[in-house]
């Protein structure tokens, strides 16, 4: 007969797998919430809730059409601020649509950021039920934190990571050729940097998160600390459009202190429970 303390130790292991479990099913899980009804406890259907996705996806898209046309009417003053970040630099276009593409693109992603605090809300909404009340809690009071942390991210790309890059690229070999920047390849660095930048900085929220709800344990964290680093300069090398390490370094740096973030605020969310 094994002794209790084997007995609690086998439950919580069970407790913790199915709560790692929850993140790779949290959609079926929403989709498999109980509303009450008059005569008792009632399941909604299948198609109740691929319903309610399909409302919440209308709404999305409307928010992202609003945003995209708002940001229309300012497209103009979005160039010209993308464009400070290469001074001295004439933009051309080798296509008769490219231009015209461009400028639409510009107001779609502009849109999209926008309209970001009214997706996070219909994600976060469509996927509470799956959650407890305390855990619906947390995610309530971090929406706001993951909002911002994207737009901090997004102007430490824009403001020291992309000026330098760009130097880097226009200036290498310029006694060579003379640089003729497309402006679809300009717009879509510059956009690629911020966007992909704001949301790495999401993510130690993210993990506070999910350490919150025993998901993700700080000692995982630091297992893979090293395989992180690694990673960190693999992405960057992804990320950034220069190969000189300096530029690389830039974004990888930022990425590793991030990562190191995440287990701080994950061991803080286990501060008191015994991880098991």
């Amino acid at each position: 007969m094994q002794p209790a303390s084997g007995g609690l130790h086998f439950f919580s292991c069970r407790a913790t797998e199915d709560r790692a479990a929850k993140l790779a099913v949290v959609a079926v899980m929403a989709l498999t919430k109980s509303d009450k009804a008059d005569n008792g406890e009632k399941r909604l259907t299948l198609m109740g809730h691929l319903e309610e996705l399909r409302q919440r996806l209308i709404k999305s898209v409307i928010a992202v059409g609003v945003g995209t046309a708002i940001s229309f009417m300012f497209t103009q003053q979005i160039f010209q601020l993308l464009k400070s970040r290469a001074e001295g630099v004439e933009l051309i276009y080798t296509e008769v649509p490219e231009l015209l593409g461009t400028y639409i693109k510009v107001a779609f992603v502009s849109g999209l950021v926008l309209a970001m605090p009214v997706l996070v809300y219909q994600l976060v909404m469509f996927v509470a039920p799956a959650l407890t009340p305390k855990e619906k809690r947390w995610l309530y009071l971090l929406m706001p934190g993951v909002v911002l942390s994207f737009i901090t991210g997004a102007a430490f790309a824009f403001f020291l990571v992309i000026p330098p890059a760009l130097k880097f690229l226009l200036t290498f070999g310029i006694e060579i050729a003379k640089p003729q920047i497309k402006v679809g390849n300009y717009v879509s660095v510059v956009t690629n940097l911020v966007f992909y930048i704001g949301l790495a900085f999401e993510a130690p929220l993210i993990v506070y998160f999910l350490a919150k709800i025993r998901i993700i344990k700080p000692r995982l964290l630091t297992r893979y600390r090293k395989y992180a680093f690694v990673g960190a300069f693999v992405a960057a090398a992804f990320i950034t459009p220069t190969p000189d390490p300096i530029n690389q370094s830039l974004v990888a740096v930022p990425l590793i202190a991030l990562y190191e973030v995440s287990i701080l605020l994950a061991k803080l969310a286990w501060r008191g429970v015994p991880q098991g």
